[in-house]
């Protein structure tokens, strides 16, 4: 390519360039990395060493953040969504109903289960996890809540009190799908769809290193 033709690409992306280094930031950043490189420049007539400064801000996906992609959803058009299914992430229910209230939120229970047995010794997991399934099997929510009870005044509810307790902040989100067949309870009791179509994506993206984006 001439030096014209690369000129004349510059100028017409120069515009959108300054935008870019202009946007309005976040007001806080859970963590920021910073660096330099050192890059040759053709300055004045000689080629000299420059230093390029670098920070990576790392973005929070927590609640806030799904806040603003519940936001967007409505914006492009949805008026309501029935039931949502989440991974138990903290705040994540509030923000889904801040802008669908009345949307029926359901933890995903397999997620719940794991994070019980993060709490266990691997000798322990089988069992366990064999005693919490009298919390999701049960026939209704009342019968759940016993069940839940009964292992936690039970050996392993001593032995591990923190998972009782986790399975008590979800129970509001752990609750609903009780209320449907068992057929529709399989379905919405785990985001085991959402996740096969991530594990396809990254067999698809593996072997490539990165993505352009325009937010670093």
């Amino acid at each position: 390519m001439s030096p014209d033709l690369i000129s004349t690409v510059t100028d017409a992306v120069l515009e959108t360039v300054a935008e870019w280094q202009e946007r309005p930031l976040d007001a806080c950043y859970p963590l920021v990395f910073f660096d330099a490189i050192r890059v040759k420049f053709w300055d004045e007539g000689f080629v000299r060493n420059k230093a390029v400064n670098i920070a990576l801000g790392i973005l929070p996906e927590g609640a806030k953040f799904w806040m603003r992609v519940m936001s967007e959803l409505k914006n492009r058009g949805v008026a309501d969504i029935l039931i949502a299914v989440v991974d138990g992430l903290k705040g994540f229910p509030d923000a889904i109903n801040a802008v669908f209230p009345q949307t029926v939120v359901q933890t995903c229970i397999v997620h719940l289960n794991r994070n019980s047995m993060g709490f266990v010794s691997w000798k322990d997991r089988k069992a366990i996890a064999a005693s919490l399934r009298s919390n999701y099997r049960a026939e209704n929510a009342e019968t759940g809540l016993a069940a839940l009870e009964a292992f936690e005044a039970g050996h392993w509810g001593e032995e591990y009190p923190a998972i009782p307790q986790s399975w008590r902040r979800h129970w509001e989100q752990v609750i609903p799908f009780f209320a449907f067949s068992a057929p529709i309870r399989r379905m919405i009791y785990t985001t085991n769809a959402i996740e096969a179509l991530n594990s396809k994506l990254r067999r698809a993206v593996r072997t490539r290193g990165h993505f352009p984006g325009t937010r670093r």
